[in-house]
């Protein structure tokens, strides 16, 4: 007994020492420093394992990933269509947009985001069609194919990424390809033997240092970009992997959105993957004339107005979610959102919740299949405010929905690779194209309204009747949403 005492005192002190450290490490919130200290309370020692795994801050200062002169020109860029817009000076394709133009001006300041209105944008929301499409257009690759995935598996579907892109390399054209490390954990080390061999380059994103043991799950590259020649773009919610395709059994029909786009806001699809490329490869590479094609004698595309906004831990500025709460503040008539997981911060929150008050449709469209179980039942915890606030709540059934769109007003729309999470907001490298064309929107807006055909919606009588079992797992689940 004295020696269990003697043993839970060191445990007692080490853990008080632990909690100390943490405190003084975290700076980001108190919600997050709290959650933490929850952790180690209820996992003495091992949270603090946990910690090291999820917790650790990335140090930014090796986050420089542009050369000197680049950042030079795309800042003199920037200056230049800040002026423009402050002076009223840029005329919008769509007169409509007049109304979005402090937000405009709030991503190219926040984010270098330019604004660019010569695109044509395609949109995909299923696997089988939009792959095709990216096969199509590797096929016709002349000179390079750039390519940033989460999650690429093993099986027909990645296989077959593969071979094509082998196939390319060997006709000569550079091939680059960019996957996060513990998204693709599961790769063998020699699937990309083949395309290696042919002369394509790959790199790993943010590897762990001790494979197995070293755990980096944090600060994950959570972009799907893939660029042809500078003049294709691709951007949305598909990895690669069969379950895309609607092959996996345990999740269905797979429901995403994602855009193939041309005109010039490919060339900011394409300098974000260079600057991801540098960061993760010993290789630097320049930001040469070959890799941005399309100047601005050439003829346009189409007349869309776009921005790629990108976001991550690199900076405090939250881009994306800030973007987001922008366009939801700009709501006049509705709001129409759909994310494979919901778990906003207070601020997301209350925008939201403020727009409904206000009389806008706020509809909020989520799975009703969970694939990750925290995530799941700390959504369900939020669900409550929304519905006691006026939002409308729809659970889509015809398989997984895992896109990640807003449409505002059928006016404005945001579609990319960032979740309605803290996740997605602070802690992994996002980026989403903002979509400034009635057209576009509306299309995006008919397309919410055929998934709420597969879909039920959730009253409050049916979320209160709920057993206190889930009511158990959403509170506990809640409580570590800041560190999910």
């Amino acid at each position: 007994m004295s020696i269990l005492q003697d043993a839970g005192f060191l445990i007692t002190i080490l853990n008080i020492f632990l909690a100390i450290t943490v405190i003084f490490l975290e700076r980001r919130s108190v919600a997050t420093t709290w959650a933490w200290i929850m952790v180690l309370f209820f996992i003495p020692i091992a949270g603090f394992v946990l910690y090291l795994i999820f917790g650790q801050k990335i140090r930014r200062r090796k986050l420089n990933k542009l050369l000197g002169s680049t950042q030079r020109i795309i800042e003199e860029t920037v200056d230049k269509q800040k002026h423009q817009l402050m002076r009223h000076e840029l005329a919008f394709n769509d007169p409509s947009m007049e109304g979005y133009r402090d937000m405009i001006y709030m991503n190219l300041r926040t984010s270098y985001a330019l604004y660019t209105q010569n695109n044509s944008v395609a949109i995909f929301t299923d696997g089988p069609t939009k792959f095709d499409a990216l096969f199509r257009d590797i096929e016709a690759a002349t000179h390079h194919i750039h390519l940033v995935y989460y999650i690429v598996r093993n099986d027909d579907l990645g296989r077959r990424l593969v071979q094509a892109l082998t196939a390319k390399a060997k006709e000569g054209v550079e091939v680059r390809f960019l996957f996060d490390h513990i998204g693709s954990f599961m790769l063998p080390s020699k699937f990309f033997n083949e395309l290696k061999a042919a002369g394509g380059k790959v790199q790993a994103f943010f590897p762990s240092r001790i494979p197995y043991l070293n755990l980096k799950l944090n600060y994950r590259n959570h972009r799907k970009l893939v660029i042809l020649d500078g003049g294709v773009g691709y951007i949305g919610g598909f990895n690669v992997g069969n379950e895309y395709l609607g092959l996996n059994k345990s999740f269905g029909a797979w429901r995403d959105t994602h855009l193939r786009m041309q005109g010039h806001a490919v060339q900011q699809l394409q300098a974000q993957f260079f600057m991801d490329w540098n960061l993760a490869s010993a290789e630097r590479s320049e930001l040469g004339r070959s890799y941005f094609p399309r100047g601005e004698e050439e003829e346009a595309s189409g007349a869309i107005g776009v921005q790629v906004v990108a976001s991550g831990p690199d900076t405090e500025a939250q881009q994306i979610k800030a973007a987001y709460i922008k366009m939801i503040h700009s709501a006049k008539h509705s709001v129409y959102l759909q994310t494979p997981y919901f778990v906003p911060d207070e601020s997301l929150m209350d925008a939201m919740l403020i727009a409904a008050q206000s009389g806008v449709d706020v509809r909020i469209m989520l799975p009703d299949k969970p694939d990750h179980f925290f995530v799941y039942w700390a959504t369900q915890s939020y669900i409550g405010e929304l519905l006691a606030g006026g939002v409308r709540v729809y659970r889509y059934e015809r398989g997984f929905l895992h896109a990640k769109t807003l449409v505002i007003d059928g006016k404005i729309a945001s579609v990319g690779t960032a979740n309605l999470d803290i996740r997605s907001f602070k802690l992994n490298f996002e980026m989403n194209a903002f979509l400034y064309d009635t057209a576009t929107a509306e299309q995006l807006q008919r397309i919410f309204a055929e998934d709420m055909a597969s879909s039920y919606e959730l009253t409050m009588s049916m979320y209160a009747t709920r057993p206190y079992l889930n009511r158990f797992k959403e509170s506990v689940s809640r409580l570590l949403s800041p560190i999910l």
